[in-house]
């Protein structure tokens, strides 16, 4: 009875298969490795399928760029299309992908024109190539490219930097090869990690002029990216510091001459800014396209304590020559008034006689004329703190004032 039954079903099913096949089209091919294998046969044997060759006269290619991760080309090529089962052997519709590798398809040749690396194709062997029904392929490149940009350091560190990426054909012609932009994403940042230097600020894609050689015009595609500085790094550990050094310049000037400090101190603050100055020009990009406003002022300050030594050193000459008068020039050249005495002019009050008290406002002026006040050196040393302790608190406050107004002014632009 079991034989029985076996053989009843499959003469059912056999039953069913022939009349499916004369009641309706006769059925699709399932999914297989034999019927792949017999696909690449086809396409790249029996068709003998050139790499060497272009599919059409002029092949579209689009192009988008993901960040940090990966190229992606796609063009089409209708020699590898099997969608339409009249113009294959048989039916091969239920093949989705094909996989294949470059050295057996045709590829375009595609390079990044401002590359510092290497100026070669986009071409890596070990990544396959995915091949749709439609004849359509596509082409994720990954590698990590190195590009030179231009860069603005004027404004360094609160700075933004724009980078532009110019890819290009290699060998083919504009008529030959065109490049296209992807009309989705021609800039995808889903792969894209945030950096702890550098902020997203703006992207876009655009086609450039075409490159010309021996009168041939080449497709070229340009991807800009925008990228701003992040500040607080940078505010911190730079600008900051610099800053505080600055205003430590004209305090040298409130030391006492007699306490000994004085030239001590103001080297000690020479050194320590050409030190640090030192250590922030080596992060400074180096090129000599712009100059950098926070190396000017940089370089300003450090004039400024480089004058101050000096300054320093004359104050404490005049300061201990003592009591010894000053040469007469000197008072020339400061314009300052001779300091009067209690007894130069004196004020009073016209008293009444008779009770002792005052009748009415008036005044009378008594005017003595004593023999001119010395000049010392001494007293000149004291004038000269005075006067430089002003004129570098103005200097440099207005310095770093105008360093930080166009700093910002140019960041929230």
């Amino acid at each position: 009875m079991k034989i029985l039954g076996i053989i009843f079903c499959n003469i059912q099913m056999v039953h069913m298969f022939h009349l499916g096949q004369t009641e309706g089209k006769p059925s699709r091919p399932f999914y297989s490795l034999s019927l792949e294998t017999d696909l690449r046969t086809e396409l790249f044997e029996t068709n003998q399928y050139s790499p060497l060759q272009r599919p059409v006269l002029r092949v579209t290619t689009n192009v988008s760029l993901t960040i940090l991760t990966v190229n992606e080309l796609a063009w089409e090529d209708n020699r590898l299309s099997w969608n339409n089962p009249s113009k294959t052997s048989q039916d091969y519709t239920n093949v989705v992908y094909l996989f294949s590798a470059a050295k057996y398809l045709w590829t375009p040749t595609i390079i990044i024109e401002n590359s510092v690396d290497d100026v070669s194709t986009m071409a890596d062997t070990n990544i396959p190539l995915r091949i749709t029904s439609d004849g359509a392929v596509y082409w994720s490149l990954s590698g990590i490219f190195k590009v030179a940009c231009e860069s603005d350091i004027r404004y360094y560190p609160l700075d933004s930097q724009t980078c532009i990426i110019r890819i290009t054909t290699w060998g083919y012609t504009q008529g030959e090869i065109l490049l296209q932009l992807d009309e989705d994403k021609p800039i995808n940042f889903d792969y894209y990690n945030q950096n702890g230097e550098w902020e997203l600020h703006s992207s876009s894609a655009y086609y450039a002029s075409n490159r010309y050689e021996r009168g041939l015009s080449f497709s070229t595609l340009y991807f800009q990216m925008t990228f701003k500085r992040k500040p607080l790094f940078h505010i911190i550990n730079t600008i900051f510091p610099v800053v505080l050094m600055a205003f430590l310049i004209p305090m040298v000037y409130k030391l006492p001459s007699e306490s000994g400090e004085k030239m001590g101190y103001c080297l000690t603050v020479l050194l320590a800014y050409a030190v640090y100055m030192s250590i922030i020009s080596d992060n400074i990009p180096s090129t000599s396209k712009s100059v950098c406003f926070l190396s000017i002022y940089l370089g300003l300050t450090l004039a400024f304590s480089t004058i101050s030594v000096n300054l320093v050193i004359l104050t404490l000459y005049a300061y201990f020559q003592g009591e010894t008068a000053a040469p007469t020039w000197i008072l020339t050249i400061i314009r300052r008034k001779r300091r009067c005495d209690a007894e130069e002019n004196k004020i009073v009050p016209c008293l009444n006689e008779e009770n002792g008290n005052i009748i009415d406002g008036k005044v009378m002026e008594i005017t003595q004329t004593p023999e001119a006040k010395t000049l010392t050196y001494h007293d000149l040393s004291l004038m000269l703190d005075k006067f430089f302790f002003m004129v570098y608190m103005i200097a440099i406050t207005l310095s770093t004032l105008t360093l930080l107004i166009v700093l910002l002014t140019n960041y929230h632009a």
